[in-house]
C-alpha cells in the first residue's frame, strides 16, 4: 500500500514567487512527500505526492495561474492499472 497515492505535478505562473518560500509552505501546511519546488521569480514547477491533490492545486493558484497539471494515481500504476 501507497502512503501517499497521488503524484501531483503542476506548474505556477507569476511574479515574485520563491521555490524556497513555496517549499517551505507546502511541507508545513500539506502532509505528502518526494516534494521538488523548483524554478525562478515566474515560474515554479511543482512535484509532489499526497492523498489530497486538490490542495496543491488550490495553494497554487492561490499564488499565480496554474497549468500543465498532471494528477496521477500511484496505488493503480501500482496494480497494474492505468494511473
Amino acid at each position: 500500500m501507497i502512503e501517499f497515492k497521488f503524484d501531483t505535478q503542476l506548474l505556477i505562473a507569476g511574479e515574485g514567487l520563491d521555490e524556497d518560500e513555496i517549499f517551505d509552505y507546502i511541507t508545513e501546511h500539506f502532509e505528502g512527500d518526494s516534494l521538488l519546488a523548483v524554478g525562478d521569480e515566474d515560474l515554479i514547477k511543482i512535484h509532489f505526492h499526497t492523498n489530497k491533490p486538490w490542495e496543491i492545486l488550490e495553494y497554487g493558484q492561490s499564488i499565480g495561474d496554474i497549468y500543465d497539471v498532471v494528477v496521477e494515481n500511484m496505488q493503480r500504476q501500482a496494480d497494474g492499472l492505468q494511473g
